[in-house]
């Protein structure tokens, strides 16, 4: 069962939601003019506003298991306690980079080197109204409290029972994770932008499998919900880029292209598009989605075949006439530039491009293509045919609502210089380069 709550500090008293009335309410969805396409997302909507709970599962990341999540502000003993029988994992508060720092919580990890990871906050709790901390009525009285329009650093102490986690500015479309969706979400109920949400783990103790996952959201009678559904709503209704300039621009690589610069209010980064040619229309464009690399889109190093890709996307372009560039600022894989200089130093030493980044402390690759999305959203492009290698660019773009008809291949021919890096390329980021070119595939990236 589930629960919504009154206000009471504790999360006592408040009204039980048996399993049979959220039943009642995702079957009363149908009924009523919906402002959402997605049912499920309506039913989910619905319950959260209604103080039950949903069970959320991210859809492209299977492995990543599920969560059972809940409005924060409707939290109660009971809930917690079926989060805690049903889903066995961690009590967690998503909340808002801005109610993290009101409440002077400290982040434990800025920026996750894991491609999944959470932005974990120092563990709370409740200022006053608890005893132990540790039990269901104790930790729902500190989700109450620092999830309070009001809450401010007087309202809890550190360390404690709650784990908080940082979610970006912009929720799902600049991190898609589940924290972030289980804040959307709970944002679209009306319910704030906190949410409880708990790791669903199975009987073995493992993360527990979309099929587990179907099984306990039919036996709880709560719905069940796919972060794609968030991020596919989202990106249909909000546009969260803005064209700040743009130019014609002669390119010394060849042709003639409309340059478009993009800001947004979530990365401060400012992106920029190189449109070719008419791109209106419902045929789908040859797209480059290019991650900026000063060193070999500038000055030409020849560690990497970034500049070459770049090249290669501009003859291609503005050979066939029609196409667009997106050229995103994600320096280094994410990294930025002075972690990736220090990244060449360890290469130097003889880590590849990938054990260099781990080294710093950083996942294999950092890169995000929401804000692409958006920008070929706000150009009027929805079927690409896109120039990479790289698959995860494709099921990166595809998750945020861009349909790749085609992938077509950009291949530069390997060097001594970058060989070893390309290599590295196919076999640990999974890129799909041709094999015969690279040759034997035992050689060491930084052995230059």
């Amino acid at each position: 069962m589930s629960t919504t709550t009154k206000g009471n500090k504790k999360g006592q008293g408040g009204k039980i939601v048996h399993p049979g009335k959220t039943r009642a309410l995702r079957a009363g969805v149908a009924s009523k003019k919906s402002r959402f396409a997605d049912a499920e997302l309506e039913a989910a909507t619905a319950a959260a506003a209604c103080g039950s709970v949903v069970v959320l599962y991210d859809e492209n990341q299977p492995q990543a298991g599920g969560y059972l999540c809940a409005s924060a502000r409707r939290i109660s003993a009971e809930t917690v306690n079926l989060m805690v029988v049903e889903a066995r994992g961690l009590v967690c508060l998503a909340m808002s980079e801005e109610r993290m720092r009101r409440l002077g919580i400290p982040v434990l990890v800025a920026e996750s080197p894991f491609l999944r990871g959470h932005a974990f906050g120092a563990s709370i709790e409740a200022s006053c109204g608890v005893t132990t901390g540790i039990s269901a009525a104790d930790r729902a009285a500190t989700i109450l409290a620092s999830s309070a329009p009001g809450a401010g650093p007087a309202d809890i102490v550190m360390p404690g029972h709650i784990f908080p986690i940082q979610v970006r500015s912009g929720g799902v479309l600049v991190r898609p994770d589940a924290a972030a969706a289980a804040s959307d979400l709970c944002d679209l109920a009306g319910e704030s932008d906190c949410a409880v949400l708990c790791a669903v783990l199975d009987e073995a103790g493992e993360l527990a499998s979309i099929d587990l996952l179907e099984i306990l959201a039919a036996r709880l009678g709560v719905p069940i919900l796919k972060v794609g559904s968030l991020v596919a709503y989202r990106l249909a209704t909000e546009l969260v880029v803005e064209r700040v300039a743009e130019r014609t621009i002669e390119s010394g690589f060849g042709g003639t292209f409309r340059a478009i610069v993009y800001r947004n209010d979530f990365d401060h980064h400012e992106h920029m598009a190189l449109v070719a040619g008419d791109i209106s229309g419902d045929q789908p464009v040859t797209v480059r989605a290019h991650s900026q690399c000063l060193t070999g889109d500038v000055f030409g190093s020849t560690r990497c075949d970034c500049g070459d890709q770049l090249r290669l996307a501009i003859d291609v372009i503005s050979s066939e006439g029609r196409g667009v560039i997106v050229y995103m600022h994600q320096e280094g894989r994410g990294i930025g530039l002075a972690n990736k200089v220090l990244a060449y130093a360890l290469q130097d030493l003889g880590r590849d491009t990938v054990e260099a980044n781990l080294e710093l402390g950083f996942g294999e690759d950092l890169r995000d293509y929401g804000i692409t999305a958006q920008i070929l959203k706000d150009l009027g492009v929805h079927k690409v045919r896109l120039l990479t290698n790289n698959p995860q660019k494709v099921e990166s773009l595809e998750r945020y609502g861009v349909k790749v008809v085609e992938r077509r291949s950009i291949e530069a021919a390997p060097h001594d210089d970058n060989i070893g890096y390309l290599r590295t390329k196919r076999r640990k980021l999974g890129h799909l380069l041709d094999a015969d070119s690279l040759g034997a595939d035992i050689d060491v990236e930084g052995s230059r």
